[in-house]
């Protein structure tokens, strides 16, 4: 079972939304948590988890992957992010559980490797989310998105123009995939920007989930 640190909401409250970080290869769930520190003031009513991803770094035994990318082409990640999705997707409904929450209430946000997970596990929910958030990541086997597809949660894609990890081409591409299965997606590039996340990009994600958890739509 996965596990990670947590934030409970700021006012006190019973949750009334989730917010799920997924941290990219060779990070652990501290690392996205920040992000939820950063969204609290925002979201006072927000629990925050980010989970630890299910095996050791290659590299770094003492980090964590979801997946293994010891060949970076699609076919790997395809398979690689199918094997991995159950243990999400049994977190996902145990942490809604917990709360007493349902998919209406519930936001992915990833980064890089995380962002594959997120969008292989969100369109594929049962009930759609309400919104889902990729900083620096890629779809995971885009060909088979449009035959899978089950829920379409709106999602925003933020990516750096420099990125010397995954190639801003990877969003356009992802973004393109999405709209031909019928998503509503946003799109952010940061000029300046290599493989992380900035002020401005954690501004939009910021904006885009108060627009999706105020109305049910970003």
């Amino acid at each position: 079972m996965l596990d990670g640190p947590r934030l409970a909401p700021l006012s006190g409250q019973p949750a009334r939304q989730l917010v799920v970080l997924l941290h990219g290869v060779g990070a652990d769930g501290h690392d996205l948590i920040e992000l939820g520190r950063a969204l609290a003031p925002l979201f006072p009513d927000a629990a925050f988890v980010a989970p630890n991803a299910p095996d050791p770094c290659d590299w770094d035994p003492a980090r964590y992957q979801w997946f293994r990318l010891a060949v970076r082409d699609p076919h790997e990640y395809r398979l690689g992010a199918e094997a991995a999705a159950p243990l999400l997707d049994a977190f996902l409904d145990a942490e809604l559980a917990r709360h007493g929450l349902t998919d209406a209430d519930l936001a992915l946000i990833g980064f890089s490797q995380g962002t594959m997970m997120a969008l292989q596990v969100g369109p594929r929910r049962k009930r759609p989310m309400a919104a889902l958030i990729g900083y620096s990541g890629r779809i995971a086997g885009p060909d088979r998105l449009a035959a899978e597809v089950v829920s379409r949660p709106p999602v925003l894609l933020v990516h750096g123009a420099l990125d010397e990890v995954i190639p801003i081409a990877a969003m356009h591409e992802t973004a393109a995939t999405l709209r031909a299965a019928g998503f509503g997606v946003a799109t952010l590039e940061r000029p300046a920007l290599s493989h992380a996340i900035d002020p401005e990009g954690l501004t939009a994600g910021a904006r885009f989930l108060q627009r999706a958890f105020a109305t049910g739509a970003a």
